[in-house]
């Protein structure tokens, strides 16, 4: 169950503005998409940058790492993508001839790096304003590719690309793609005790994620938390999106493993309204526009994000996209008389934070333009 909007009409008049103004901003910046120009983004002009506009991502070949590179190249960006091997470069050559980003070819570089080794990666992101580090891992060999060993590796991973940031002095900020499994998993929300609002200050359960073998939730989470630890005692700038399971175009052909990494526990996180979905384009903007207040200090620590909370006729689409039973999201018939879908949800979620920083986006393009 979600709360804090007032209306379901809410979110559409934000995109509805968004697009409004980024088109004035587009035509009176004289903004050129086929002849690969620049607009400036008044939000972006951070001082603790220098006027610096190279970014670096992780994981910048894979589902949400190409749409926020996209993004990043509209908002007037040059980004430097880290690989993780030579054959991963032709992903970036197939990314420079794609009909959206061929105009921006010449802002777009690769590097190839270990994301296990920290002094590899401090050369990667040498010359960088900051990171985006959305990378993660699967293990082929691993139940639903996801296994106990990828959690402890992509933990260490975190405490590396952090560890880089801040010995890397070009590097001012990082903004961090977690998961809302790293807020919601918690004791109530498996047992039903009471009633919680899942919030940027919520923290899922370790143990609970070891218990019920929830592989990516624990990643996630000692990734998230190890990047705090560190941002915090050396005084990086960080900011942290916790997002929902990604969707948008071909989203499970383009993601099939995280997705059903994800969806483990799934028929849990139905009953009790914490099975959300977000767009892998909005979530993109949301990166840049964290990035962005870091600079002007409008953003700061966690945020949630997702756009719908299933219901019924949500899960059964879902479960057509991957080709699944839709029992194995939202259970058996049966179990769910006791629970209809009239009910209330024993947990809801919160993402009042990003809105009201997307929000303040929003009037300041108005008043701009």
């Amino acid at each position: 169950m979600r709360i804090v909007r007032a209306t379901e009409n809410f979110s559409a008049e934000l995109k509805e503005f968004l697009c409004a103004a980024v088109q004035r901003r587009r035509d009176d910046d004289g903004f050129r998409g086929s002849g690969g120009g620049k607009w400036r983004n008044v939000m972006d002009l951070d001082s603790d940058d220098g006027g610096n506009r190279l970014v670096c991502v992780t994981g910048g070949v894979s589902y949400l790492g190409r749409a926020i590179v996209k993004r990043l190249l509209v908002h007037g960006y040059s980004v430097r993508i880290v690989v993780d091997c030579v054959e991963e470069k032709e992903k970036v050559s197939e990314m420079e001839a794609d009909a959206e980003t061929a105009s921006f070819s010449n802002m777009i570089t690769s590097v190839v790096s270990r994301l296990t080794e920290t002094e590899s990666l401090i050369k990667a992101f040498e010359g960088c304003a900051g990171v985006f580090h959305t990378a993660a891992f699967v293990d082929p060999a691993g139940i639903s590719g996801y296994s106990k060993s990828m959690a402890e590796l992509e933990a260490k991973v975190s405490e590396n690309v952090i560890e880089a940031c801040t010995r890397t002095g070009s590097v001012r900020k990082c903004v961090f793609t977690s998961s809302l499994l790293a807020c919601a998993l918690q004791d109530n929300c498996f047992n039903d005790l009471d009633h919680s609002v899942i919030n940027e200050e919520s923290w899922s359960d370790e143990q609970l994620c070891i218990n019920n073998k929830l592989w990516y939730a624990l990643g996630k989470l000692k990734a998230e938390k190890a990047a705090w630890r560190i941002a915090d005692s050396k005084g990086l700038k960080l900011a942290t999106i916790c997002p929902a399971l990604l969707t948008g175009p071909d989203f499970f052909h383009s993601n099939s493993t995280s997705t059903l990494a994800y969806l483990k526990g799934a028929k849990e996180m139905y009953s009790n309204g914490l099975l959300a979905t977000m767009d892998v384009n909005r979530l993109a903007k949301a990166h840049v526009r964290l990035w962005e207040g870091l600079g002007d200090k409008t953003a700061f620590g966690r945020y949630i994000c997702f756009d719908t909370i299933l219901s019924k006729d949500g899960a059964e689409k879902l479960a057509k996209d991957i080709g699944v039973q839709v029992e194995k999201i939202c259970g058996n018939s049966s179990d769910s008389n006791a629970n209809a879908e009239a009910s209330t949800p024993s947990l809801q979620i919160s993402d009042k934070k990003l809105l009201d920083l997307m929000s303040r986006t929003l009037r300041s393009c108005y008043h701009e333009s």
